[in-house]
């Protein structure tokens, strides 16, 4: 199989300290066969109302601290079956290097077998979805470790409010976005603005876990998926279901299924065989058909576009309020 065309990175220098909606840089990219740009990275997307994620005029915007510095992407269809990305800040080199990767070049749609008629189905109304991977795992860590044991609503909550309060502006005329902080600064963070942001301590303290050891963290983006498991699973407080909701977008791992989730084994498990509670246990005997292919995640991504999901009957998961303990 070819792989994408791309145009390399072209510098508009010193056009942005002269007009900061003129980008540093530019790049296209062209895939081969269908895609989906907005399906392909909303996994990014942390809540609607994301400091780091935005959707305008309909273009994708992304703040992001890369190893080279913050850095800002518009990234929008450009011309025919081609998709461009403008950047702004210190990383725009890198981020731009990196563009076609983030879009999902490396991932193979190809490689899904279907083995229910569910996902033949869903794989052939979804041609364009690619995995993407962005190669920044401290960035899909934290929003990850935010979100364990609490409703989508809370964890979202909390994104919010700490890139807004120790993020840093974006680059670029990205007004109302945030880069995410640095590892030093997510450790400098004091206790009660964590409890602000409605964090309780275990969450917090694997966050600072982890950013003390941001480079070790780092490295797993190179790994294969149990060794960049494994290193991730070091840090306590990092679990299955936290690592592989990290490495699906940092390293865009087709296999990361998703373990210990509140309401995918039940999801799964209603989607393909109309019966409820399904567990873990359940949920990947069902998928072991994609496990030989490495394609457990895909399996999963493709069942949740089908919309097919158990009717509720419990409450919902009550919210909590930790700043107001």
């Amino acid at each position: 199989m070819p792989g994408p065309r791309t145009a390399g990175a072209s510098r508009t220098a010193g056009a942005s300290r002269a007009d900061p909606d003129t980008p540093d840089a530019r790049r296209s990219w062209e895939p081969h066969g269908p895609y989906d740009l907005g399906q392909s990275l909303r996994v990014l997307r942390r809540g609607p109302y994301d400091p780091a994620f935005q959707v305008r005029d309909g273009a994708l915007w992304r703040a992001s601290r890369t190893p080279a510095g913050p850095v800002t992407l518009r990234i929008a269809p450009y011309g025919t079956g081609r998709v461009g990305a403008d950047a702004w800040g210190p990383g725009a080199d890198w981020a731009l290097d990196r563009l076609p990767a983030l879009l999902g070049a490396d991932d193979d749609p190809g490689a899904f077998v279907p083995h229910h008629d569910l996902t033949r189905e869903a794989h052939r109304r979804h041609p364009g979805l690619r995995l993407v991977r962005t190669g920044l795992v401290m960035e899909a860590l934290v929003p990850a470790v935010l979100e364990q044991k609490v409703t989508t609503q809370e964890a979202y909550r909390g994104w919010q409010l700490l890139l807004r309060r120790h993020g840093e502006p974006a680059p670029g005329p990205a007004d109302g976005m945030y880069v995410p902080p640095d590892p030093r600064t997510w450790c400098l963070i004091p206790s009660w603005e964590w409890h602000r942001a409605g964090v309780d301590s275990k969450r917090s303290s694997t966050v600072i876990r982890a950013a003390r050891r941001a480079r070790r963290m780092e490295e797993a983006a190179a790994m294969d998926l149990p060794a960049a498991i494994t290193r991730l699973c070091a840090i306590p407080g990092i679990g299955p279901w936290t690592a592989a909701e990290t490495l699906q977008r940092s390293n865009g791992a087709a296999d990361a299924v998703t373990i210990g989730d509140l309401h995918l084994p039940g999801i799964i498990g209603y989607a393909l065989t109309g019966r409820r509670n399904t567990d873990d246990a359940g949920m990947l005997e069902l998928l072991a058909p994609y496990e030989a292919e490495g394609q457990r995640h895909r399996a999963a991504r493709l069942i949740l576009t089908t919309g097919r999901t158990p009717p509720r009957r419990a409450p919902r998961f009550p919210i909590g309020d930790i700043a107001r303990l």
